[in-house]
């Protein structure tokens, strides 16, 4: 008698899709263009998450933090609670210049949307805060409304930028903040996603963002609790429930605090195994030893590739094996990065460039004018 199969279970691990674009002249144009290269992607999703970070948004409150906030209760009126004790709190600490409902279409198919707001503010610091710069001031606030804030979360936090995200496929999202209609922006990422580990929740989906850094990721971080307990000792409080997380806040402390430029910053993240740094000259070597030692705690173990926005540039970046696929391209002033070539062809029939980076490789695009 012959004996039957069982069917293991295969969790999904290679899915989720990632997009970027940049004009390096600072022109801006709006999102339809990325929402339509994203949408190529749909099957690498399944409609548990999508979003998008845009930079340039805001000019007439360009001086200003642009706090976008999500308040989950389960029902209007504690939503409406939650908005007033976190207000009261902003309140304290802020000026708020201006605020209002984030607009979208009242009418979506999308699940248990929460109420979603945004402020525009600059900081009011007082006694023992007075020392602080401004973005860490902004940083401490965004980590104690996480930890502490009852169903009041702040997703976005960067000057001239902002998020929007939720539970649907990216194209849902893009379409229910009418992301084309809206805004113009110099530099877009988005996101569609395919939960493994985590649960799918309008916070959970990416972008995750602190400050003006953004980060879409595919893949997976199986070092997420050595990350965390490493960033935790640095202030960082990892609350939205998805191993994304980390790269945020790592970002935000190599490359804002700390000032490590990101070609280093990426030999943290991805650094050459131990056999690599052994054949390297005695210099090179040094480097990559002391950085291992030093940094050990933020090496991003398992497969990803991940877009990081920041004002004035796009970065991408892949594991150092490069077990999650990135392709990068320009056309004349336009620089794209994504998961698939065909989705940047379908916005971009011809191009003067493309090519495949190699893992644990930095590719850097910065406004011309950052350059200059």
């Amino acid at each position: 008698m012959p004996r039957n199969r069982r069917e293991l279970y295969n969790k999904e691990i290679c899915a989720c899709s990632i997009f970027g674009a940049m004009n390096r002249d600072g022109e801006r144009f709006n999102a339809a263009g990325v929402m339509k290269a994203i949408a190529n992607m749909h099957v690498r999703g399944n409609g548990l998450g999508g979003g998008f970070a845009a930079y340039g948004i805001y000019p007439q409150y360009r001086d200003y933090y642009a706090f976008h906030l999500m308040f989950n209760g389960k029902t209007l009126q504690s939503q409406i609670s939650a908005k007033a004790e976190f207000e009261q709190y902003l309140n304290q600490r802020f000026d708020v210049v201006h605020d209002e409902e984030i607009p979208h279409r009242p009418q979506t198919q999308l699940r248990d949307p929460p109420l979603i707001w945004r402020y525009f503010a600059s900081p009011k610091k007082m006694g023992e805060d007075a020392s602080l710069s401004d973005d860490e001031y902004v940083v401490r606030t965004v980590m104690q409304t996480n930890s502490r804030a009852e169903d009041a979360y702040i997703f976005s936090s960067g000057m001239n930028m902002g998020c929007f995200k939720g539970v649907g496929y990216p194209e849902e999202i893009g379409e229910y903040f009418m992301l084309d209609q809206l805004y113009s922006a110099y530099a877009w990422t988005a996101h569609g996603r395919f939960p493994t580990n985590t649960q799918a929740w309008w916070g959970g989906a990416h972008p995750f963002s602190l400050l003006d850094t953004s980060v879409v990721h595919n893949g997976e971080i199986s070092s997420y609790g050595t990350n965390r307990w490493y960033l935790e000792m640095y202030g960082y409080a990892c609350t939205l429930q998805t191993d994304t997380e980390v790269i945020a806040y790592a970002a935000d402390l190599l490359l804002r605090r700390q000032r490590i430029p990101m070609e280093i910053v990426a030999k943290i993240l991805a650094p050459p195994i131990w056999n690599a740094i052994d054949t390297m000259n005695e210099k090179e070597k040094k480097l990559f030893t002391t950085l291992r030692m030093v940094y050990g705690p933020l090496l991003m173990n398992g497969p990803f590739a991940i877009i990081i926005g920041q004002t004035g540039r796009l970065i991408g970046l892949t594991d150092r094996i490069r077990l999650r696929p990135i392709t990068a391209a320009t056309r004349g002033e336009m620089f794209y990065l994504s998961s698939e070539e065909a989705s940047i062809r379908l916005i971009s029939p011809e191009l003067d460039s493309v090519w495949t980076p190699s893992g644990g490789e930095p590719v850097i695009c910065e406004l011309n004018s950052r350059r200059v």
